[in-house]
Order: structure tokens, then sequence, then C-alpha cells
């Protein structure tokens, strides 16, 4: 016989179910691919991880598919090329048009491109190469089980991605503008935080590429952790 889940309504305000099983509601992910890499001079989503693993992109997609079988792609400069290049095809591409106008449009883009079955979804960007793959495993299996509550990864006290955005709250994204991701209302809404090393490790410059690439050489963790 199945016990039914349990609901209350946390300190923060937000509805917590739990539940013995995790949620088997379908909780797609979103890898933001869409920006110029101005900084960078070249498009990060296709630089070459070491080692013969593939593109950032195709490490991204592999991160998100530790979370979930369906991810999404969405790009905006750097299309159709990032789709030529790209080896491990995401579940759909979705093209950003005004991908000129931030991080918010490719947000917005890829929240419309769903329909009314998904209850909230996973946020990723394409340029943290270093994520842990057991810690995003553990956020996986906290958003499963309590998916009513938006959920981030801590920076120092500070949310950000990867994050986990529930439907109830697509519509304040949508008032999003500029080069502004969710992270302002992730702290407005609380977000529960998660541990997840890696996260402070972006690639946004030369130098940034540089020193990744060093670590990677050192440790050995490759894009192909994400394919166990």
């Amino acid at each position: 016989m199945s016990i039914p889940p349990v609901s209350f309504f946390n300190a923060s305000g937000w509805l917590t179910i739990i539940t013995r099983e995790p949620c088997i509601a379908a909780i797609p992910a979103l890898v933001l691919a869409a920006g110029a890499s101005r900084r960078l001079g070249r498009p990060k989503a296709l630089l070459d991880l070491p080692g013969g693993d593939g593109t950032l992109l195709e490490g991204a997609v592999a991160q998100a598919r530790l979370l979930t079988p369906e991810v999404r792609v969405v790009v905006g400069a750097g299309y159709p090329r990032l789709w030529f290049r790209s080896g491990a095809q995401p579940s759909r591409w979705i093209v950003c048009r005004q991908w000129q106008e931030g991080m918010s449009a490719s947000l917005k883009a890829g929240l419309r491109s769903f329909g009314p079955r998904p209850v909230g979804v996973y946020v990723l960007v394409v340029d943290q190469p270093l994520l842990d793959p057991a810690a995003l495993r553990a956020f996986a299996e906290r958003v499963r089980r309590n998916p009513g509550q938006p959920w981030a990864a801590d920076y120092g006290g500070k949310p950000g991605v990867p994050a986990f955005i529930p439907r109830s709250l697509w519509g304040r994204v949508f008032g999003l503008h500029g080069d502004r991701g969710a992270g302002r209302l992730l702290s407005e809404w609380r977000a529960g935080r998660c541990d997840v090393p890696g996260v402070n490790d972006d690639v946004d410059t030369e130098e940034d590429w540089r020193r990744i690439r060093q670590q990677f050489s050192r440790t050995g963790r490759l894009a192909r952790q994400f394919r166990r």
C-alpha cells in the first residue's frame, strides 16, 4: 500500500511536500548557451575539453542529463554553428532570437518552449565544466522530493545556477529584463541552497579557460564522468 505524501508550509513560506519516493512528474532542464562570449572572443560553447571529451556544450548537456533525461539547449549568437558542431544532441534546440537582450531573454525563450506538463525546470549554463557529478545527483534528489520549492547552488550565501524554478514562479521570470538571470528572484524566493563544488569555476576569459584546463589535467575529472 502506498503512503500518501505529507505537505506543509516551511519557514520560508513554501509548500513543502515530503514523499517516500522521488516525484516522478516531468522536470526537464534548460542549458543556456545563447551568449556571444564577448569577453572570451570566441564561442565558449565550442571550446574543446581536454582528453578529447567533446566541447563545453557537450559537457553541459551531459551534466544536465545527470538531473533529467529531457534536456533543451537555448542558443542564439552561435546558432546554427553550435548545432552542427555538437556531438551530444539535446532533446531539443531552442533558438532565442532576442539573445542580445541578455540572459533573461534566453531563460524566457526556454520556458516558453514547454507545454503544461512540467512542474518546474532545472537551469544550467554552458560554462561550468567542473561541477561535481555527485553533487548534481544530490541536487536532483532534493528537487524531486520537494518540487514545490525553488532550489539553487550556494555561492557563499547567495543562490545561483544550477537552479530549479518551480512552475508556480515562471510568471515572475517573464518579468525579468536585460542581462539578468533569476539570481535576485531566487534570493527573494528564499530558495533552498545546495553545495555544488565547481560553481565558481566558470569560463569568461582566456585566463579562466587556461586555469580550468589545468584543473582538468591535475584532477583527471573529464567529461566522461558525466556519461557514467
